[in-house]
């Protein structure tokens, strides 16, 4: 999605440091963000640091959803050294999120000095419910907050600060802007420059970016363009109502990532005003590859639910996935090369000679922490005070940085069963707990079009003992163990109260299946949420919004809200809402239907955030700001399951 990686989206900034520096071909992430962010910030494999999988807690040493205490960050291991450490942006390396704690996971807690972001995975960009600042909750945000703006606020203050207060000592900086995540928020100026550039189709645009990357040298003019993904449409076969609608995703898209590229270009400005822009090793990469969820065609036309605005909460689709990896194939979750490839942009001009060339020595984001320490002249403790920590499973890069060359090793990935090994040219890959191993020659068959296990099995074999010990060393087995938090209860009938809450295995589970909602209110306010369960993920919300009856709810297939026409009386009324299993949804007043309407599908996922009555301090899942407190009186509420459909 960069310029300097072939794309037509304008990245002026980025491309300005890898043409003053130098860019991998050949860089690796572990196919998630917050696996991704473990490794990223502790120079090991995610399972080593507890986050094998993302912030559930399987009760596994691997997959526990925490950072561990045998794991130390940058911030940990910089700070002894001399070095300032702060932090902005998307955390996302703890379960713990609440404001009460616990925050032995939080960014202070883990060696950085300073802080301001997310603390979870995601949300919106015009009105994220969960920031904060340090150790605390951030204040409300104002009219024309935009996060990917706010990260280089803060990462830009943050700099100025340090430069007035402490200007002989070294700083170590993480900036983890959230964009390009899902949902399409992007600033409408910003969107406007896209609009219409992508009427030519996916097709089209996967073309021109797989010719751009030849041109440039980073992948080899011998490696198929992988085929269309069977899963996506024909451009040709849509209609022009969905042509249009889904040019707009990939501008609002593409804004987005214009928006980072823009406050790269502010990063870059106060180093070169402060006079460290020469001697500051600067990194970029990507979390994981271009994600498949989007939601069905047409869920967005619908009253004030436009693209880009706070009320949608839609991504991109597989088409446009399928671009954004463009020559590669699967995606985001999967460790096909679609899923794992990452850009990689370096630049440190007073040390390093190059200028825009390309380094194609297979790298892996555990590199980044043994690259930053040994640029900042010290190594990986085996002991952190008294903590034993696990030995670093990355290597410092800088060799490759001056002439392209590193010890030859493998490297390794698991992510939801998915699993790889890569050992030179060679990658060992299968899909999933069961897929057979497939085995292709990355020197002349990057896409992955040619499996050769067949032909040769030892090889395979070979290398599938590589990862089994690897595996068995690393905390990775068993695979995909289930994660407690997206358990739910077996009871199928809740009689709830204002002011309850169930999480975890307490929460009603909602998963693919319908449900139905009845409440006794009083004093009815103009806005508040009657009943809330998940997030910006998953999950649904029953809520008043000017004074009319709200169901909204938010799956991988999209978002759908129904939408009662009439006001409710202010004084006692009962109110109910109906989700069937062909995911129509019906509300009533005092017994009498006042909405009907669908949403794209049932609930894919449990949602991880749990269930709350009278307010909603998670991730908003209807139209609402802040916790969305009924502020009137909620006296008596029923939820009752439909029998769970194996």
């Amino acid at each position: 999605d960069l310029g300097c990686y072939g794309s037509e989206i304008e990245t002026p900034n980025l491309d300005a440091l890898a043409a003053n520096g130098v860019r991998f071909t050949q860089f690796y992430n572990t196919a998630r963000c917050c696996p991704s962010r473990a490794s990223l910030l502790t120079g090991l494999y995610p399972h080593q640091t507890g986050i094998g999988h993302m912030t559930g807690d399987s009760g596994l040493d691997g997959y526990r959803g925490d950072l561990n205490q045998q794991c130390a960050t940058f911030g940990e291991l910089l700070h002894p050294t001399g070095y300032r450490t702060y932090a902005v942006g998307k955390w996302h390396v703890t379960k713990h999120t609440k404001p009460a704690g616990p925050k032995d996971n939080w960014p202070l807690q883990r060696g950085f000095g300073r802080y301001f972001g997310n603390l979870n995975g995601a949300g919106s960009y015009w009105q994220p419910q969960t920031l904060t600042d340090d150790n605390e909750p951030a204040a409300p945000v104002g009219e024309g907050y935009y996060h990917t703006r706010a990260i280089g606020d803060h990462a830009v203050s943050f700099i100025r600060d340090h430069q007035a207060q402490t200007p002989g000592t070294p700083f170590f900086l993480y900036v983890a802007f959230t964009a390009p995540h899902w949902p399409l928020h992007a600033p409408a100026a910003t969107v406007a420059k896209y609009r219409g550039r992508y009427r030519q189709g996916w097709d089209a645009v996967r073309a021109g970016r797989y010719e751009r990357l030849k041109q440039l040298g980073i992948i080899d003019a011998a490696w198929p363009l992988s085929p269309r993904d069977p899963e996506g449409k024909d451009w040709d076969t849509l209609s022009p109502e969905q042509r249009d609608e889904m040019d707009l995703r990939m501008a609002v898209y593409a804004a987005q990532v214009d928006e980072l590229d823009r406050n790269v270009e502010r990063i870059v400005a106060v180093l070169k005003e402060t006079g460290r822009l020469g001697n500051t090793l600067l990194l970029f990469l990507a979390d994981n590859g271009g994600c498949a969820e989007g939601g069905p065609l047409g869920f967005e036309r619908k009253a004030g639910g436009t693209l880009g605005e706070d009320s949608s909460f839609a991504s991109y689709g597989l088409s446009w996935a399928n671009a954004s990896n463009t020559p590669f194939r699967r995606y985001k979750h999967w460790v096909h090369e679609g899923g794992i490839s990452s850009p990689f942009i370096v630049h440190w001009p007073e040390r390093i000679k190059a200028r825009g060339e390309l380094r194609r020595t297979p790298a892996h984001i555990i590199d980044v922490v043994p690259t930053c320490l040994a640029a900042a002249g010290t190594t990986y403790p085996a002991k952190l005070g008294e903590r034993e920590l696990t030995p670093c499973a990355g290597q410092s890069l800088l060799s490759v940085f001056a002439d392209d060359t590193l010890p030859p090793r493998p490297l390794f990935w698991e992510h939801e069963g998915n699993r790889a090994v890569r050992l030179g040219n060679w990658k060992l890959v299968a899909k999933g707990k069961t897929g057979p191993w497939e085995l292709y020659d990355m020197q002349r068959d990057r896409t992955e079009l040619t499996d050769l296990a067949a032909e040769q099995p030892e090889r395979a074999t070979e290398m599938a003992a590589l990862w089994q010990a690897w595996a068995e060393r690393s905390q990775v087995l068993p695979l995909c163990p289930g994660e407690t938090s997206g358990k739910a209860s077996a009871k199928q009938r809740f009689v709830l109260k204002q002011g309850d809450e169930l999480t975890g295995g307490k929460a009603p589970d909602v998963k693919r299946r319908g449900f139905r909602i009845e409440a006794e209110l009083a004093e009815v306010p103009a806005n508040g949420t009657i009943l809330a369960q998940g997030g910006s993920r998953a999950g649904y919300a029953f809520y008043v919004k000017d004074g009319c009856l709200v169901f909204a709810l938010r799956s991988k297939g999209g978002n759908g809200t129904v939408t009662a026409a009439t006001a409710l009386p202010k004084d006692a009324v009962t109110v109910g809402a109906v989700l069937a299993k062909d995911a129509s949804v019906t509300l009533s007043t005092n017994g009498q239907e006042v909405a009907s309407g669908k949403v794209p599908e049932l609930l894919y996922d449990q949602p991880t955030e749990g269930l709350q009555v009278g307010f909603d301090t998670g991730a908003a899942v209807g139209e609402y700001k802040g916790e969305n407190r009924f502020s009137g009186q909620i006296r008596g509420l029923t939820l009752e399951l439909d029998p769970k459909v194996p």
